[in-house]
């Protein structure tokens, strides 16, 4: 069969488009390479920012979406797409297993955790060394640990951990944070927190689990070490692009490009989310990016 819209990736953009092509009367189907549904925001443990769900869960919010998606019938299918081929007036979406022939493709794999790439990053990745704070925090209490970045999410983390971890070092390379005014305030109050300007993370140290870090600051040059117990990266994210052929024009971080329209260099696809060029990576952009590119789509199906 021929889809109206095949929607990769299951995260809220791609969610978002799933409840907007159905109510829009299309056939559409969205395929994930997970058989839980939500994204990024499955490990995220509070949510305040999303309008009329202040403090809901990642999990909670995307429970609630995938429920939406269900409610309205929406078709979902396990699969990780390696090729998309443009044919024209159709697309085909390549997997492992099935070919998926499509009108529209709507590309939402969003972005993924980036690395520090310094030594013992790898090797200690699991036993010390996490990207996800709500995911693993619980396994700290008490402990010591460390964060690496300075946008929102490395002062979330950090906020989140000093809840129950004996000390929380905040490691940034620049001499100020980029995250919210907000969170660098909570960040500041906390006695549990200890900001680290100007320093880079150079190698991790331990045997079969996390033992302390290097930190050398930027202007001194001088190498600080510190015990600890865990450390949980938040420095970025690299766009989920890598792995597909065929996609459409893409920026020098490897973000499709794309305006507000969704609409990307090839007539049929679109990008939504985390994976498309914009200025604010958010689940209300990544929402407000499924709902557009289905209005793309309506006008490009007539």
């Amino acid at each position: 069969m021929i889809y109206d819209i095949v929607v990769i990736g299951a995260g809220p953009a791609g969610l978002a488009a799933a409840i907007y092509g159905k109510r829009a009367g299309r056939n559409i189907l969205v395929l994930d390479t997970s058989s839980i549904s939500g994204g990024q925001i499955l490990s995220t443990y509070e949510i305040d920012n999303y309008p009329g769900m202040p403090g809901v869960s990642g999990e909670g919010l995307a429970e609630a979406m995938k429920a939406h998606c269900e409610k309205l019938n929406v078709e979902f299918a396990r699969g990780r797409v390696t090729s998309i081929i443009d044919k024209g007036n159709t697309k085909e979406l390549i997997t492992k297993k099935a070919t998926f022939e499509t009108r529209a493709v709507i590309i939402a794999t969003g972005a993924s955790n980036k690395k520090l790439g310094c030594p013992g990053e790898e090797e200690l990745s699991g036993m010390g060394v996490s990207y996800c704070a709500t995911c693993d925090g619980a396994f700290f209490k008490d402990k010591v640990v460390a964060v690496v970045g300075g946008g929102d999410v490395a002062l979330e983390d950090a906020i989140y951990l000093s809840r129950f971890c004996q000390k929380v070092y905040l490691i940034h390379r620049r001499d100020e944070f980029r995250g919210a005014v907000v969170l660098q305030e909570q960040v500041k109050a906390s006695d549990k927190i200890q900001i680290i300007f100007d320093s880079t993370v150079e190698e991790i140290l331990g045997q079969d689990k996390v033992e302390g870090i290097k930190v050398k600051n930027k202007n001194t040059d001088d190498i600080q070490h510190f015990d600890l117990d865990g450390v949980f990266i938040a420095v970025g994210n690299v766009p989920n692009t890598g792995a597909i052929e065929g996609l459409p024009a893409q920026d020098e971080n490897g973000y499709i490009i794309a305006d507000e329209t969704c609409s990307t260099s090839i007539k049929g696809i679109y990008a939504a989310g985390d994976v498309r060029t914009k200025q604010l990576r958010q689940v209300i952009t990544a929402t407000a990016d499924g709902a557009n590119s289905i209005a793309s789509i309506e006008h490009y199906l007539g």
